[in-house]
């Protein structure tokens, strides 16, 4: 055991879990299960967790920060958000339905897309301090397909992915035992334990890393500046 070899100082990060099953509370969630095993590891080193079950919400659909201003009656939203705002780490989790992720996975990924123009105190797209990761459930494959559409969506908008930002559980093709139901063997995998665990840490690793550096060098990526003229050594093949 290397234990010798484990760092400290991550007391004071924050993580928010988001939970894309389409069950409501207090109904169990098979995501919910997968999820807490990283809330665990991650409270054991000071970090401050929290989990928002979408579903709960009445989050409309839309691509802005708050959709009463687009013509939706009623929108939660913006008083979610400021936990996502607040935090160091952003994990996305759900379901597998039909090879994909859930409607409430994908209503996520457009409501975070929605503050991906908003600019920090450095200048930089909103989401540049963050790291994010992904946790996957369901017992059909689909598993790194999933993981793929959000990691990808999450560093376009400007989040940090570590390596080996995901982790899941699946069951047998076709209908067959969820993740906590008795007899799956998803709280035994080896595999999907050591992925979740090594999620875990490289997400605490990176967002420990980028606080300590004062966040993602400004050099070469303010919009702003980009707007007003300066090229960061960007040359126009046309004017050599």
């Amino acid at each position: 055991m290397n234990n010798h070899l484990k760092p400290g100082g991550y007391e004071g990060l924050k993580a928010v879990f988001f939970n894309g099953t389409l069950k409501p509370s207090p109904q169990v969630s098979n995501t919910d299960g997968l999820i807490r095993i990283s809330r665990d590891i991650m409270e054991k080193q000071g970090v401050t967790t929290s989990l928002i079950r979408t579903v709960d919400h009445d989050i409309a659909s839309g691509v802005y920060p708050d959709m009463r201003e687009h013509g939706w009656k009623t929108d939660e939203w913006p008083e979610i958000y400021p936990m996502v705002a607040e935090a160091d780490i952003v994990v996305v989790a759900g379901p597998i339905w039909l090879g994909d992720n859930s409607s409430q996975t994908k209503k996520l990924i457009e409501r975070l897309y929605a503050h991906s123009g908003e600019l920090t105190d450095k200048g930089q797209w909103a989401f540049y301090p963050k790291v994010g990761g992904c946790l996957i459930t369901g017992n059909e494959d689909g598993i790194k397909h999933c993981s793929m559409n959000v990691l990808y969506s999450l560093q376009h908008i400007g989040f940090t992915i570590p390596p080996q930002a995901d982790a899941g559980w699946i069951g047998p093709v076709g209908p067959g035992p969820s993740y906590l139901d008795e007899g799956s063997g998803g709280p035994e995998s080896d595999f999907t334990n050591r992925n979740t665990t090594f999620m875990s840490w490289n997400l605490m690793h990176m967002a420990r890393l980028l606080r300590d550096a004062g966040g993602i060098p400004a050099y070469g990526n303010l919009p702003q500046e980009w707007k007003a003229g300066t090229r960061f050594d960007f040359e126009n093949p046309e004017y050599r």
